[in-house]
C-alpha cells in the first residue's frame, strides 16, 4: 500500500507548480500545437512569480528577426523590489531551439494562426510557459464548443442518477 502511495504522488508531483493559465485562449483559439518555452526574466519577476502573481489572458507572442518574444503578458512588480523593479508588461524572450523556432515561423505564416500562452509555471525550478499554435475560433463554433460540453454534463449528470 506504501508503494501505491508513492507512485501516485510521483505521478501527480512532476515538478511543475502552475503560476497562471489562460482559460480563455482554449475557449477563443482552436489550439494545434504546443511547445514548453523558457523565459528570460528579471531577478523581480522570478519573486513576482514564486508569490504566484500573473496574467496570461492579454499574452501573444511574436518574432522580431529569429527570435520570438512574449508580449502582453502582466507580471506585477515586486512589493519588496526597489528601484531595480521590472516593468509589469515588458517584451520577455523566449527560449527555444532552432528546429522548434522554425516550425513555428513556417505555421504562423498561414493565414489566421498565432502564439497564445496557454501556462506559466516552474518546473525544476525554472520558470516556464507552454505555448500554442492556435486558429482563432468563429463565434458559431465558440456556440457549438460550449453547447458540446454542455450536453455531455447533462448525459453524465442523467446516467449518474439512473445508476444510484
Amino acid at each position: 500500500m506504501a508503494q501505491a502511495n508513492k507512485k501516485k504522488s510521483a505521478k501527480v508531483d512532476d515538478g511543475r507548480k502552475l503560476i497562471a493559465s489562460n482559460k480563455k485562449a482554449r475557449h477563443d483559439y482552436l489550439i494545434e500545437d504546443t511547445f514548453e518555452a523558457g523565459l528570460v526574466l528579471m531577478g523581480t519577476e522570478v519573486k513576482a512569480l514564486r508569490m504566484g502573481r500573473a496574467t496570461l489572458v492579454d499574452g501573444w507572442a511574436s518574432f522580431s528577426g529569429d527570435e520570438l518574444f512574449l508580449e502582453g503578458v502582466h507580471i506585477p512588480e515586486y512589493l519588496s523590489g526597489s528601484w531595480t523593479n521590472h516593468t509589469p508588461r515588458r517584451r520577455r524572450k523566449l527560449l527555444l531551439n532552432r528546429k522548434e523556432l522554425d516550425r513555428i515561423a513556417h505555421k504562423t505564416r498561414e493565414s489566421g494562426h498565432t502564439i497564445v500562452p496557454l501556462q506559466l509555471y516552474f518546473k525544476d525550478g525554472r520558470a516556464k510557459v507552454e505555448i500554442a499554435i492556435a486558429k482563432g475560433k468563429k463565434e458559431y463554433d465558440k456556440r457549438q464548443t460550449l453547447r458540446e460540453r454542455q450536453d455531455r454534463r447533462e448525459t453524465e449528470r442523467a446516467l449518474g442518477t439512473s445508476r444510484g
